[in-house]
């Protein structure tokens, strides 16, 4: 990893604000679209760029908002990877949220998330906390291989049920799906009726495929060769160099997610889930007088 002082932390605006207090991964999933070329890394994806003064920045910008919102982390690069463990940079964001009273909406596979289950706790008393999974494959061997240095779906499993313990909701991400490879009826139901059973608040999914993109492309098909001898040259007679790949079972793996997310009360489209996670109730919202 290498050290940097950014010049900003949030992104966004008109009260969505996300961060990166980290750019790369160490995690090594194989369909990772972060990797593709469009995000153009001049350092090699591996070789974490910590952005060392984030939570400096972050006390500076969250001071000049005169409105509370959800904060936001973990759509580009995982705020859990394996320097969080030596660095504590993304717990010292969290503790300058809960300071100055936002909320805030974390996406990881780690389950070094638990070790700031407190602090979790406590913003989502204060405001607001959100904690979102992405879960793509029940079977744990297969898990391995698709997600190799990250925790496996069973303990992420684990993790989600530890917050909605604590009252903290929880939203899974339910993607990608790959086709020929995790895109069964079987792996569907059984990861929704996890859900069901720990009381996930959402579900996102966006139609049961996966996107690729120069640099995330090579870096799949590599794992594909790897892994699942011929699976490549299936892919390319199929999709060729295509950015969006659709299941072929994604009308009847879609009706499964529907009826299960339906029947259980679970929010069920992206729109629905992000909704839900910007939004912060509003007496949390307003800053008195007192703290201007």
């Amino acid at each position: 990893m290498h050290f940097v002082d950014a010049k900003g932390i949030l992104t966004g605006g008109k009260g969505r604000y996300g961060m990166n207090i980290y750019r790369g991964c160490t995690h090594g999933c194989v369909y990772c679209d972060s990797r593709s070329a469009c995000y153009q890394f001049t350092h090699p994806f591996e070789d974490i760029e910590v952005k060392q003064n984030a939570p400096e920045l972050l006390d500076r910008a969250l001071r000049s908002k005169r409105q509370r919102c959800m904060i936001g982390t973990g759509s580009m690069s995982d705020p859990y990877m394996h320097c969080e463990e030596q660095l504590g940079l993304t717990r010292k964001c969290l503790e300058v949220i809960l300071r100055h009273g936002f909320g805030a909406a974390i996406l990881t596979k780690s389950d070094r998330i638990l070790r700031d289950i407190d602090l979790l706790e406590e913003i989502n008393r204060t405001a607001k906390c959100v904690v979102q999974m992405t879960l793509t494959t029940y079977d744990d061997a297969l898990c391995r291989i698709l997600e190799p240095n990250v925790c496996n779906t069973r303990r992420r499993i684990e993790v989600l049920e530890r917050m909605g313990e604590r009252g903290i909701p929880t939203v899974v991400w339910l993607t990608p799906i790959l086709p020929f490879i995790n895109d069964t009826p079987e792996n569907i139901t059984s990861i929704l009726n996890e859900c069901v059973r720990i009381g996930v608040k959402g579900v996102v999914d966006f139609g049961m495929g996966l996107t690729l993109r120069e640099g995330d492309r090579e870096y799949f098909y590599a794992a594909l060769d790897r892994h699942f001898p011929g699976m490549k040259e299936r892919y390319a007679r199929r999709y060729g160099n295509a950015y969006a790949l659709q299941s072929p079972n994604a009308a009847a793996l879609s009706k499964i997610f529907r009826d299960i997310c339906e029947r259980d009360g679970m929010l069920s489209t992206p729109e629905e889930c992000f909704a839900f996670m910007q939004e912060l109730p509003e007496k949390h919202r307003q800053l008195s007088m007192f703290d201007l």
